[in-house]
């Protein structure tokens, strides 16, 4: 099975950019309001950017993803200053940030996104300096896309014990925080066909502790789908847990095609990140792959995690509503 890639942001963010000028759309009003929008994303850079150069048309597609709530991606050692600072600028705005820990040991299994920390100590004062980061204040946060559905397929290099106790402190630390709501991520409905397999390896990994799992983070499957999933996921856990599904770029669905993962022609933006999902198991549909970055070096793409203005305008030209 192929892996979903990941975007790879370093652990320190610069200074955060003005909003747009006011001839941008408004952030997305209702639910999504509680989530919190970064104002200097690569998308708000953007749409910015073709507004200097009289592209007015297309600032307003690009004003689709900018001015919508998206996940801050953190790697690498020392991430608390970086997660400090997005966790105050949403507290300022009375909002909430969606937040991803993306270095466990192994990651990617070599692909894509590969990388992590260094070893299991190094993993373990990653998660302590992010949790510091957020301390009291109030995050959603996902916790190591791939890693349980990686080791599941089967991940070389990755210790399947060590891998789990890491997962099970991350979870551990981030769900003692007061005002954290923590998922750890179940890979996508077309990834382990066997959710009594995938639920056991999640029980192993710490799902206990945490509020729920993550599903379809990185792809492209369905809403339906993936809740459908999700009702089947949790009742093998035992009932008790919830589910968050990225819908940042579901919005045509799969592609049909060969290597569907990467970088698939013709998808399209999906459901506004909410938390009005109208199902008592989902409690939010988010973005957590920010529209617009590269899912790795295939069909003409950077590097993942890197923005693609072209990706950008084809999801948002694309999209319903």
């Amino acid at each position: 099975m192929s892996l979903s890639p990941r975007p790879v942001l370093g652990a320190l963010l610069t200074a955060f950019l003005a909003l747009a000028p006011a001839t941008a759309a408004a952030p997305s009003d209702g639910p999504a309001a509680a989530f919190w929008v970064d104002p200097g994303s690569a998308a708000a850079r953007q749409a910015a950017a073709y507004r200097a150069q009289r592209r007015p048309a297309d600032a307003r597609l690009i004003d689709r993803i900018a001015t919508r709530p998206q996940a801050t991606w953190l790697n690498g050692a020392g991430p608390g200053p970086a997660v400090g600072s997005v966790t105050r600028a949403a507290a300022r705005a009375h909002r909430t940030p969606v937040l991803v820990a993306y270095d466990i040991p192994h990651r990617d299994c070599g692909l894509h996104s590969a990388g992590g920390a260094d070893g299991a100590a190094a993993y373990r004062a990653y998660v302590d300096s992010f949790a510091s980061g957020i301390g009291t204040r109030s995050a959603y946060v996902i916790v190591e896309p791939d890693a349980v559905a990686s080791t599941v397929a089967g991940c070389a290099g990755a210790d399947p014990k060590e891998r789990n106790a890491l997962l099970t402190y991350a979870v551990n630390r981030f769900s003692a925080l007061p005002r954290t709501r923590v998922y750890l991520d179940a890979g996508n409905p077309g990834w382990i066909p066997d959710v009594g397999r995938l639920a056991a390896a999640l029980r192993s990994a710490g799902v206990g502790r945490a509020d729920g799992v993550a599903l379809n983070v990185s792809n492209y499957r369905t809403n339906k789908e993936s809740a459908d999933y999700g009702r089947r996921l949790v009742a093998a856990l035992g009932g008790g847990k919830r589910v968050v599904i990225d819908t940042s770029r579901n919005g045509n669905g799969p592609y049909a095609g060969a290597d569907a993962w990467c970088n698939p022609p013709g998808r399209a933006l999906g459901v506004a990140p909410t938390t009005r999902t109208r199902n008592p198991l989902i409690d939010a549909y988010l973005w957590v792959k920010r529209p617009g970055e590269s899912d790795g070096t295939c069909r003409g793409g950077p590097a993942a995690g890197v923005w693609w203005p072209a990706k950008g305008l084809e999801l948002a030209r694309n999209a319903r509503g």
